[in-house]
């Protein structure tokens, strides 16, 4: 059996090969590209005579070269960095740290201690597809709230007719159109009904064109503190520049909405995903990617659960005992089991009895719904293992017995 450390970097990589003993058997750095591939072969075939067992560790879970390194039928291991980082203080306590040492690090954590790390999931391509979909989609989503809390703060500071008027919701069709023509408070008033009513048909409103028109024009035409024109020019000019991004970053947001739901329904796994109350369809897209569709990745439920960072962490020490939220987690996957818990308490009344019950033993909402979710965790695992549909009777049967 060989040992391979692999020291990932942006232009080239760092390979370590050790055998069973901990020697070392070679070095090389290789290029992130086809050549590179085949030199690393290379230097795995003399470093053995016969065709060996590879167990490859490496700092990343994704890319070019880890599709190479599954394909090539390694054991691959993604070393969390900040495991790695700990590995390396038990070794060596000078503060040395080069990319070779760290391939020949990697290499000896696989040697001795891959027992205690995951080996990378066997998704399949289409899982794959949904999770890189599904990233560039919550992405873009975060891009503009991003853009829409600069663009709400720019607004308090010389236009709050504008938060009067659309309220919170600056990604609204409303806003960005009106805010488009009008991005302050000198063009805003001079905007007749007619000119309102034509910004909002094309920013895509279709009912209550002249009501809502009437509506905007009476609240921009309200007096209102006033900054100096030539500021107030400039906060103009910042507002269209971001409004243009928030509009831009809506049809981005479309289209990667669009080519997720494509694939999802793809997956033989989305019908049963979508059982589930409170599953919309990128939400099911979101935790489908993140959880993949390896069948042996998640041995059980509660491997699941501690992968989802759903499960509560314990710490004793003598006669203290404290449990505790999972702080090492995905949070993507975090954020979208919290929006699955927190929609599903209107579609499942097993789950609106077991959020009710916590919140009365006087747990907080955000403790109440990561329970909630750590719940749902199980119940999608245990639908995915039997290839079976959501039924409300069979997940929360001491509720549904209550109910009747």
């Amino acid at each position: 059996m060989l040992f391979v450390g692999v020291d990932w970097a942006e232009a080239h990589h760092d390979v370590c090969v050790l055998d069973n003993e901990g020697r070392v058997l070679g070095r090389r750095r290789v290029n992130d590209t086809l050549e590179g591939v085949r030199d690393l072969h290379a230097l795995l075939a003399i470093c053995a005579d016969d065709e060996p067992d590879i167990v490859v560790g490496i700092e990343k879970d994704r890319g070019l070269i880890v599709t190479a390194l599954v394909a090539s039928g390694y054991e691959v291991y993604a070393i969390n960095p900040m495991a790695a980082a700990r590995y390396r203080d038990r070794h060596h306590v000078s503060g040395a740290k080069s990319d070779p040492g760290d391939a020949k690090m990697l290499a000896d954590l696989v040697r001795t201690d891959r027992h205690n790390h995951r080996p990378v999931a066997g998704d399949t391509p289409l899982a794959e597809a949904l999770k890189v979909l599904a990233r560039a989609h919550q992405n873009a989503v975060w891009s503009r709230q991003r853009h829409v809390n600069e663009l709400r703060s720019s607004l308090r500071d010389y236009f709050p007719g504008a938060l009067e008027a659309f309220g919170t919701d600056l990604a609204h069709h409303d806003a960005l159109a009106v805010l488009g023509v009008a991005p302050t408070p000198a063009l805003a008033r001079a905007l007749s009904k007619a000119k309102l009513m034509s910004a909002l048909k094309r920013g895509g409103r279709q009912r209550r064109l002249e009501v809502r028109a009437l509506e905007l024009q009476e609240i921009l035409r309200r007096e209102q503190l006033a900054q100096p024109a030539l500021l107030e020019h400039a906060y103009g000019l910042t507002t269209s520049a971001t409004v243009s991004i928030i509009v831009a970053t809506n049809a981005t947001i479309d289209e990667l909405e669009s080519g997720l739901s494509q694939h999802f329904e793809q997956h033989p796994d989305a019908k049963i995903i979508r059982s589930l109350p409170g599953m919309g369809m990128v939400l099911g897209a979101r935790v489908l990617g993140e959880f993949g569709d390896d069948p042996n990745r998640y041995a059980d439920s509660k491997s699941r659960r501690n992968y989802a960072g759903t499960s509560p962490v314990t710490r004793t020490s003598g006669t203290r005992k404290v449990v505790l939220a999972r702080r090492g987690r995905n949070r993507r996957l975090a954020s979208a089991l919290d929006q699955w818990a927190f929609s599903s308490l209107l579609q499942s009344p097993g789950a609106r009895h077991y959020y009710d019950e916590l919140r009365a033993r006087e747990k907080s909402h955000r403790k109440a719904l990561r329970q909630l979710a750590n719940r749902w965790v199980g119940i999608l695992h245990i639908c995915l293992e039997r290839g079976a549909l959501y039924d409300e009777s069979l997940a929360w049967p001491h509720f549904t017995e209550q109910a009747a």
